[in-house]
């Protein structure tokens, strides 16, 4: 049995082909620690929340290293202890924990690469079944579910702002705001056109069928950014809501659509018991739009890789749902794939999303072709 390598401390950690300066980082969160002790940092609001954010960003990098590095060396000196004295069992278990501390330091090393304008923020998610009927509506039923299940999975929260029904299943759309640390750097992976092959349930001749979805993300816009909309310029349409009734619901015209005219973007909200209150949401989501319409016009004239919303149309999917005749998730993008379609529809996306996030930033991740 091999005698393990007990780890050397370093001021300097790789992180996906990139480097994080420990010691520059350690200085950094110094003064903004000092920042935020200012009493006086809290008389411009909007400079206190860019130093909280950027404060709580760092802080929470440099507790993962230490917490990373402090169970590695518990781990090595635990299997010193195995080797020494034969204990094929307990070297089996720190195998186990070194795997499990490989998987965290991955995560930490793609979460370092979240280093976008907005990618710390939190992010609406819309869904729109594609042509089909009631096949494609049911898939876009799922793909809410999937991605509701990946979000509560990572302590993240869910909140359905608008959602229109299928005629006999599913839905035709649903816009969902998803709050969470980086929850827009993660999920904006996820935008383009998804693709299902089954045996159709709704099919009395149990044939198979191919469904089309799409996720399109963009990042909930907070008072630190500004974008100026001239009202002159947006469309106001009431309507009565599609939920499953109650004593407000569905009696008055209380959702809210909003229609800018210089760009075709369309938001709607009937989340709320009121139409102030729709009111209110759906021009967060339209501010939320615009931004993220400039984000990409940003990407597109710096000649970034992912454009996703410009470059992905209804015939060119991001990824695969095969269930039949085989089980096979498929990232078009990436190439990596699984067999376990049934965990990755349940929510279990994290190497898909990051595989695309090394991508984008043209990052190659080992042994990230594939996953079985």
């Amino acid at each position: 049995m091999s005698r393990p390598l007990r780890p050397t401390s370093s001021s300097r950690s790789t992180c996906s082909g990139g480097v994080f300066d420990w010691e520059p980082a350690l200085r950094q969160l110094d003064e903004l620690n000092a920042r935020v002790e200012d009493p006086t940092l809290w008389d411009d609001a909007a400079r206190a929340q860019t130093t909280m954010r950027e404060r709580n960003r760092l802080a929470g990098q440099v507790d993962t290293i230490r917490a990373l590095e402090r169970e590695l060396s518990d781990a090595v000196e635990f299997a010193e202890m195995a080797d020494a004295e034969g204990d094929e069992a307990s070297m089996d278990d720190v195998c186990a924990q070194l795997k499990a501390l490989k998987e965290r330091a991955g995560r930490a090393e793609l979460e370092a690469l979240l280093s976008g304008e907005a990618d710390g923020n939190d992010c609406y998610v819309e869904i729109n079944s594609g042509a089909g009927g009631t096949e494609s509506n049911d898939w876009a039923l799922m793909l809410l579910r999937m991605y509701t299940r990946w979000a509560v999975a990572h302590g993240m929260s869910v909140e359905i702002v608008e959602e229109t029904a299928g005629e006999q299943a599913g839905i035709k759309s649903a816009t969902l705001q998803i709050k969470g640390t980086n929850a827009y750097g993660w999920l904006k992976t996820e935008a383009g056109v998804h693709r299902l092959v089954r045996i159709s349930p709704f099919d009395s001749n149990a044939r198979r069928h191919t469904s089309f979805a799409s996720a399109w993300v963009y990042p909930v816009v907070d008072d630190t950014i500004e974008i100026e909309i001239n009202p002159a310029d947006v469309r106001t349409d009431t309507y009565r809501s599609s939920g499953a009734g109650g004593q407000h619901v569905n009696k008055t015209d209380s959702a809210v659509r909003l229609t800018h005219i210089p760009t075709g973007v369309v938001v709607a909200c009937q989340a709320g018991r009121s139409q102030h209150q729709n009111r209110d949401e759906a021009w967060k989501m339209l501010r939320a739009r615009l931004y993220e319409r400039e984000l990409q016009r940003r990407e597109a004239e710096a000649q970034a890789v992912a454009d996703a919303k410009t470059d992905i149309g209804w015939g060119h999917q991001i990824r695969s749902y095969v269930l039949q005749p085989y089980q096979m998730v498929k990232d078009l993008r990436t190439n990596v794939e699984t067999s376990d379609s049934a965990g990755v529809l349940d929510g279990d996306l994290d190497a898909f999303m990051g595989a695309a996030l090394a991508q984008r930033v043209g990052v190659t991740r080992d042994g990230g072709d594939a996953i079985s």
